[in-house]
């Protein structure tokens, strides 16, 4: 694993998730938005900012864990699409967004970013997601 500085989960990124776990590579989080099941991988990895700044084994761990996060989302969801991207305009450190899309969700078929104000999940329900995903992802 790359170490070019300490670590730290940015600000933004805390205040708008709760952990689902860490992978070998990736902390995982579940965004506080009930429209859509969200889930964040950020790589454990100081001072990344794009995906090119991790070093070629890290950039493959990367990828190998958005493909294991992607299933286990799609597995307990039963989503029709997974929209995957790593944009960053808003918070500079290295996160990679995997949410489940259903046609006919809130904003389907358009990009989930900035279209609706994001709805907070109902007493219980975020808890019940995030429990899914740890057995899902076979975390702790």
């Amino acid at each position: 694993m790359s170490t070019a500085e300490p670590w730290s989960l940015h600000p933004q990124l805390a205040r708008d998730t709760v952990l689902v776990g860490d992978l070998a590579l990736a902390r995982v989080l579940a965004m506080n938005d009930a429209n859509y099941p969200w889930l964040v991988l950020v790589p454990r990895v100081g001072g990344a900012v794009e995906i090119i700044d991790l070093d070629e084994a890290d950039r493959s761990g990367l990828m190998a864990e958005i493909a294991q996060v992607s299933a286990a989302l799609k597995r307990l969801t039963r989503c029709d699409k997974l929209n995957v991207a790593a944009i960053g305009n808003i918070v500079p450190q290295l996160h990679v967004h995997v949410v489940a899309r259903r046609t006919g969700d809130a904003t389907w078929p358009r990009p989930v970013w900035g279209a609706v104000q994001a709805r907070p999940y109902a007493a219980g329900e975020l808890d019940t997601f995030v429990a899914g995903m740890r057995r899902a992802l076979q975390i702790a």
